[in-house]
Protein backbone atom coordinates (compact mmCIF):
# COMPACT_ATOMS: atom_id res chain seq x y z
CA UNK A 1 0.00 0.00 0.00
CA UNK A 2 1.50 3.21 -0.94
CA UNK A 3 2.39 5.70 1.83
CA UNK A 4 0.69 9.15 2.29
CA UNK A 5 2.02 11.98 4.09
CA UNK A 6 -0.35 12.01 8.03
CA UNK A 7 1.85 14.11 9.87
CA UNK A 8 2.28 17.84 8.78
CA UNK A 9 4.87 19.69 11.10
CA UNK A 10 5.48 23.27 10.33
CA UNK A 11 8.64 25.69 11.65
CA UNK A 12 9.28 29.48 11.38
CA UNK A 13 12.86 29.22 9.83
CA UNK A 14 14.51 26.72 7.31
CA UNK A 15 17.16 25.95 9.80
CA UNK A 16 14.81 25.27 12.80
CA UNK A 17 12.45 22.92 9.83
CA UNK A 18 15.95 20.98 9.47
CA UNK A 19 16.92 20.29 13.16
CA UNK A 20 13.45 19.15 13.61
CA UNK A 21 14.15 16.87 10.07
CA UNK A 22 17.57 15.24 12.38
CA UNK A 23 15.76 15.50 15.66
CA UNK A 24 13.23 13.43 14.08
CA UNK A 25 15.59 11.31 11.98
CA UNK A 26 17.48 9.89 15.22
CA UNK A 27 15.02 9.04 17.24
CA UNK A 28 13.19 7.17 14.50
CA UNK A 29 15.72 4.17 14.34
CA UNK A 30 14.33 3.42 17.65
CA UNK A 31 11.13 3.00 16.06
CA UNK A 32 10.02 -1.25 15.59
CA UNK A 33 10.11 -0.50 11.36
CA UNK A 34 12.20 2.47 11.21
CA UNK A 35 13.21 1.77 7.04
CA UNK A 36 9.80 2.25 6.47
CA UNK A 37 9.83 6.11 8.48
CA UNK A 38 10.38 8.31 5.77
CA UNK A 39 10.24 12.54 6.15
CA UNK A 40 10.37 14.83 3.50
CA UNK A 41 11.44 18.56 4.42
CA UNK A 42 9.14 21.06 2.39
CA UNK A 43 11.69 23.96 2.62
CA UNK A 44 12.81 26.73 -0.10
CA UNK A 45 15.15 25.16 -2.46
CA UNK A 46 13.93 21.82 -1.64
CA UNK A 47 12.98 21.32 -5.81
CA UNK A 48 11.05 17.75 -6.14
CA UNK A 49 10.15 16.50 -9.71
CA UNK A 50 6.42 17.13 -10.77
CA UNK A 51 5.10 13.94 -9.07
CA UNK A 52 1.08 13.81 -8.28
CA UNK A 53 2.15 12.91 -4.53
CA UNK A 54 4.75 12.29 -2.17
CA UNK A 55 4.99 9.12 -0.56
CA UNK A 56 6.74 10.02 3.23
CA UNK A 57 4.89 9.48 6.21
CA UNK A 58 6.38 13.50 7.60
CA UNK A 59 6.81 16.67 6.22
CA UNK A 60 7.99 19.54 8.08
CA UNK A 61 8.84 22.65 6.44
CA UNK A 62 7.94 26.35 6.29
CA UNK A 63 4.34 27.82 5.87
CA UNK A 64 5.20 29.20 2.40
CA UNK A 65 6.58 26.16 1.03
CA UNK A 66 4.06 23.96 2.25
CA UNK A 67 1.37 25.95 1.04
CA UNK A 68 2.60 25.85 -2.34
CA UNK A 69 3.32 21.63 -1.82
CA UNK A 70 -0.29 21.86 -0.60
CA UNK A 71 -1.89 24.18 -2.78
CA UNK A 72 0.01 24.67 -6.32
CA UNK A 73 1.89 21.74 -6.90
CA UNK A 74 -0.32 18.96 -5.20
CA UNK A 75 2.44 17.21 -3.54
CA UNK A 76 0.92 16.92 -0.66
CA UNK A 77 -3.30 16.41 -0.05
CA UNK A 78 -4.15 18.21 3.62
CA UNK A 79 -7.11 16.20 3.59
CA UNK A 80 -5.09 12.91 4.68
CA UNK A 81 -3.38 14.77 7.78
CA UNK A 82 -4.14 12.93 10.67
CA UNK A 83 -1.31 15.26 13.06
CA UNK A 84 -0.70 18.70 12.44
CA UNK A 85 2.21 20.34 15.09
CA UNK A 86 2.77 24.62 14.77
CA UNK A 87 6.09 24.58 15.84
CA UNK A 88 7.20 27.77 17.71
CA UNK A 89 3.47 28.57 17.62
CA UNK A 90 4.35 32.36 19.01
CA UNK A 91 6.39 33.38 16.26
CA UNK A 92 3.81 32.21 13.84
CA UNK A 93 1.40 34.34 15.23
CA UNK A 94 3.51 37.52 15.84
CA UNK A 95 4.75 37.12 12.16
CA UNK A 96 2.18 38.21 9.99
CA UNK A 97 3.06 36.17 6.91
CA UNK A 98 3.38 33.18 8.60
CA UNK A 99 0.27 33.47 10.21
CA UNK A 100 -1.79 33.93 7.30
CA UNK A 101 -0.06 31.12 5.67
CA UNK A 102 -0.48 28.75 8.71
CA UNK A 103 -4.05 29.86 8.25
CA UNK A 104 -4.67 28.98 5.06
CA UNK A 105 -3.01 25.76 5.72
CA UNK A 106 -5.17 24.56 8.50
CA UNK A 107 -8.04 25.04 7.20
CA UNK A 108 -7.42 22.79 4.38
CA UNK A 109 -7.39 20.17 6.68
CA UNK A 110 -10.13 17.92 7.93
CA UNK A 111 -13.43 19.46 9.12
CA UNK A 112 -12.87 17.50 12.66
CA UNK A 113 -8.89 18.46 12.55
CA UNK A 114 -8.83 21.17 15.56
CA UNK A 115 -4.98 22.67 16.52
CA UNK A 116 -4.74 26.38 18.16
CA UNK A 117 -6.73 28.04 17.39
CA UNK A 118 -4.13 30.86 17.65
CA UNK A 119 -4.42 30.90 20.73
CA UNK A 120 -7.94 31.31 20.84
CA UNK A 121 -8.60 31.09 17.60
CA UNK A 122 -7.69 27.67 17.55
CA UNK A 123 -8.54 25.67 20.31
CA UNK A 124 -11.12 26.10 22.66
CA UNK A 125 -10.68 24.95 26.20
CA UNK A 126 -7.25 23.14 25.05
CA UNK A 127 -5.14 21.23 27.49
CA UNK A 128 -2.11 22.93 28.87
CA UNK A 129 1.27 21.67 29.72
CA UNK A 130 3.30 24.46 31.19
CA UNK A 131 7.08 24.12 31.40
CA UNK A 132 9.75 26.61 33.53
CA UNK A 133 11.69 27.04 30.52
CA UNK A 134 12.98 30.45 31.51
CA UNK A 135 14.30 29.26 34.87
CA UNK A 136 16.27 25.81 33.46
CA UNK A 137 17.51 28.35 30.99
CA UNK A 138 18.96 30.94 32.73
CA UNK A 139 19.98 28.82 35.85
CA UNK A 140 22.88 27.93 33.56
CA UNK A 141 23.61 31.56 32.22
CA UNK A 142 26.12 34.18 33.78
CA UNK A 143 24.06 36.96 32.42
CA UNK A 144 26.45 40.46 32.29
CA UNK A 145 26.28 44.02 30.29
CA UNK A 146 29.48 46.39 29.48
CA UNK A 147 28.88 49.92 28.87
CA UNK A 148 30.03 51.34 25.88
CA UNK A 149 30.42 55.22 24.51
CA UNK A 150 30.12 54.15 21.16
CA UNK A 151 29.65 51.53 18.43
CA UNK A 152 32.92 51.07 17.41
CA UNK A 153 34.07 50.49 21.31
CA UNK A 154 31.38 47.38 21.52
CA UNK A 155 32.94 44.29 23.79
CA UNK A 156 34.68 41.92 21.37
CA UNK A 157 35.03 38.10 21.93
CA UNK A 158 38.24 36.77 23.62
CA UNK A 159 40.59 34.56 21.38
CA UNK A 160 40.70 32.09 23.86
CA UNK A 161 36.96 31.34 24.17
CA UNK A 162 35.20 27.64 22.16
CA UNK A 163 32.81 29.43 20.10
CA UNK A 164 30.34 32.79 20.18
CA UNK A 165 27.07 33.72 18.78
CA UNK A 166 26.80 37.90 18.18
CA UNK A 167 23.34 39.22 17.77
CA UNK A 168 22.54 42.56 15.87
CA UNK A 169 19.49 44.00 14.81
CA UNK A 170 20.03 44.78 11.06
CA UNK A 171 21.67 42.57 8.45
CA UNK A 172 23.90 46.24 7.50
CA UNK A 173 25.04 46.45 11.90
CA UNK A 174 25.61 42.28 11.51
CA UNK A 175 27.47 43.04 7.91
CA UNK A 176 29.50 46.17 9.26
CA UNK A 177 30.71 43.98 12.46
CA UNK A 178 31.50 40.53 10.78
CA UNK A 179 34.00 42.81 8.85
CA UNK A 180 35.59 44.76 11.84
CA UNK A 181 36.18 41.08 13.93
CA UNK A 182 37.58 39.94 10.95
CA UNK A 183 39.97 42.78 10.68
CA UNK A 184 40.61 42.07 14.32
CA UNK A 185 41.79 38.46 13.56
CA UNK A 186 39.05 36.90 14.79
CA UNK A 187 37.51 33.73 12.31
CA UNK A 188 33.90 35.04 11.81
CA UNK A 189 31.14 33.69 9.97
CA UNK A 190 27.89 35.69 8.71
CA UNK A 191 24.21 34.78 8.71
CA UNK A 192 21.64 36.97 7.71
CA UNK A 193 17.72 36.23 6.04
CA UNK A 194 18.72 37.70 2.85
CA UNK A 195 20.73 34.76 2.07
CA UNK A 196 19.86 31.53 -0.10
CA UNK A 197 18.94 28.39 1.80
CA UNK A 198 21.81 26.43 0.76
CA UNK A 199 24.28 29.26 1.75
CA UNK A 200 22.41 29.57 4.89
CA UNK A 201 22.75 25.40 5.15
CA UNK A 202 26.25 25.44 4.50
CA UNK A 203 27.46 28.63 7.38
CA UNK A 204 25.66 26.90 9.84
CA UNK A 205 27.62 23.60 9.03
CA UNK A 206 30.60 25.13 9.13
CA UNK A 207 30.07 26.65 12.39
CA UNK A 208 28.84 23.66 14.19
CA UNK A 209 32.35 22.01 12.62
CA UNK A 210 34.35 24.32 14.39
CA UNK A 211 35.80 26.33 10.94
CA UNK A 212 34.59 29.22 12.19
CA UNK A 213 34.76 30.61 15.97
CA UNK A 214 32.31 33.56 15.92
CA UNK A 215 29.22 33.50 13.91
CA UNK A 216 27.46 37.14 13.99
CA UNK A 217 24.14 36.81 12.88
CA UNK A 218 20.30 38.35 13.08
CA UNK A 219 17.26 37.01 14.53
CA UNK A 220 17.41 34.23 11.79
CA UNK A 221 19.62 32.05 14.46
CA UNK A 222 17.39 33.14 18.06
CA UNK A 223 15.50 30.21 17.94
CA UNK A 224 16.44 26.11 16.48
CA UNK A 225 20.18 26.07 16.30
CA UNK A 226 21.97 23.92 18.97
CA UNK A 227 25.95 24.09 18.65
CA UNK A 228 27.31 22.30 22.16
CA UNK A 229 30.65 24.16 21.97
CA UNK A 230 29.23 27.83 21.81
CA UNK A 231 29.86 28.67 25.24
CA UNK A 232 29.62 32.92 24.97
CA UNK A 233 26.54 35.04 23.41
CA UNK A 234 26.64 38.80 22.76
CA UNK A 235 23.71 41.05 22.37
CA UNK A 236 25.48 43.75 20.20
CA UNK A 237 22.33 45.17 19.68
CA UNK A 238 19.30 44.27 22.74
CA UNK A 239 16.32 42.68 20.87
CA UNK A 240 12.88 45.17 20.33
CA UNK A 241 10.25 44.32 18.85
CA UNK A 242 8.45 46.84 15.86
CA UNK A 243 7.34 49.81 17.98
CA UNK A 244 10.97 49.77 19.95
CA UNK A 245 9.66 48.11 23.25
CA UNK A 246 11.65 45.21 25.36
CA UNK A 247 11.34 42.41 23.77
CA UNK A 248 12.09 39.66 26.22
CA UNK A 249 11.22 36.58 24.73
CA UNK A 250 13.78 36.97 21.60
CA UNK A 251 16.15 37.76 24.56
CA UNK A 252 15.49 34.31 26.08
CA UNK A 253 15.90 32.66 23.11
CA UNK A 254 18.84 34.77 22.15
CA UNK A 255 20.84 33.88 25.38
CA UNK A 256 19.53 30.55 25.40
CA UNK A 257 21.80 29.52 22.52
CA UNK A 258 24.21 29.18 24.86
CA UNK A 259 24.03 27.19 28.54
CA UNK A 260 22.75 24.18 26.36
CA UNK A 261 22.82 20.72 27.44
CA UNK A 262 23.26 21.27 30.67
CA UNK A 263 26.75 23.55 30.12
CA UNK A 264 27.72 26.86 31.89
CA UNK A 265 27.60 29.72 29.46
CA UNK A 266 27.78 32.96 29.51
CA UNK A 267 25.39 36.21 27.73
CA UNK A 268 27.20 39.83 27.45
CA UNK A 269 24.76 43.03 26.49
CA UNK A 270 26.44 45.73 25.20
CA UNK A 271 24.59 49.56 26.77
CA UNK A 272 25.22 52.55 24.63
CA UNK A 273 22.51 54.45 25.21
CA UNK A 274 20.24 55.61 27.95
CA UNK A 275 17.41 53.64 25.60
CA UNK A 276 19.53 50.17 25.58
CA UNK A 277 19.70 50.49 29.39
CA UNK A 278 16.05 50.76 30.09
CA UNK A 279 15.83 47.49 27.59
CA UNK A 280 18.37 45.27 29.79
CA UNK A 281 16.63 46.58 32.89
CA UNK A 282 13.20 45.51 31.44
CA UNK A 283 14.85 42.24 31.28
CA UNK A 284 16.26 42.08 34.60
CA UNK A 285 12.65 42.72 35.69
CA UNK A 286 11.22 40.30 33.59
CA UNK A 287 13.29 37.25 34.38
CA UNK A 288 13.88 37.93 38.01
CA UNK A 289 17.79 37.69 37.30
CA UNK A 290 20.32 40.39 38.31
CA UNK A 291 22.70 41.20 35.59
CA UNK A 292 26.24 42.71 36.38
CA UNK A 293 28.19 44.95 35.07
CA UNK A 294 31.43 43.36 33.74
CA UNK A 295 34.79 44.65 35.29
CA UNK A 296 37.39 43.09 34.55
CA UNK A 297 37.26 41.85 37.97
CA UNK A 298 34.18 39.54 37.06
CA UNK A 299 35.77 38.78 33.66
CA UNK A 300 38.57 37.25 34.57
CA UNK A 301 37.15 34.81 37.33
CA UNK A 302 34.16 33.84 34.63
CA UNK A 303 36.94 33.02 32.49
CA UNK A 304 38.25 30.50 34.69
Amino acid sequence: IRQIPRCLCLSPTYELALQTEKAIEQRGTFYPSAEELKLACAVRGNKLERVQKISEQIVIGTPGTVLDWCSKLKFIDPKKIKVFVLDEADVMIATQGHQDQSIRIQRMLPRNHSVLKFAQKVVPDPNVIKLKHEEETLDTIKQCYVLCSSRDETFQPPHTIAQAMIFCHTRKTASWLAAELSKEGHQVALLSGEMMVEQRAAVIEHFREGKEKVLVTTNVCTRGIDVEQVSFVINFDLPVDKDGNPDNETYLHRIGRTGRFGRRGLAVNTVDTKHSMNILNGAQEHFHKKIDRLTQMLWTRLRK
